[in-house]
């Protein structure tokens, strides 16, 4: 099967695809050949991407960050929830330390961090 191979023909697929998409909804037959085109389009782009911008998995810092900020609490209220000193948590901020293992179960279920994340599997 074909292969986007450069920078201009992932554009010109996701340009193609943005005339697709209003042509098609829910209701569009599979055999329609607006949405067989979209399906095969969004295909090689999908497989591109994974290619050429992979996504990687967020750090135990960064999802520790974003939800503090979800959950609206500081540093000083997040040591209070996993009782551990303020300190401790400035140590896990900056990644000069990793939580013990029931630290890391309770960074998980209080914070709902998948677990896989607080371990770094």
């Amino acid at each position: 099967m074909a292969k986007i191979r450069d920078e201009v023909a992932y554009k010109a697929a996701m340009e193609r695809i943005e005339e697709l998409l209003p042509l098609v909804d829910d209701n569009t037959p599979l055999t329609d050949k607006n949405l067989i085109e979209l399906d095969l389009l969004s295909g090689l782009v999908e497989e591109y991407e994974d290619e050429h911008y992979p996504i990687k998995a967020p750090s135990l810092v960064e999802v520790i960050k974003l939800r503090m900020y979800e959950m609206g609490i500081n540093q000083a209220k997040l040591s209070e929830l996993l009782g551990v000193s303020p300190s401790r948590v400035s140590d896990y901020l900056t990644g000069r330390s990793e939580p013990t293992l029931k630290v890391a179960r309770d960074m998980s279920r209080k914070l709902n961090i998948d677990a896989n994340i607080v371990l770094g599997v």
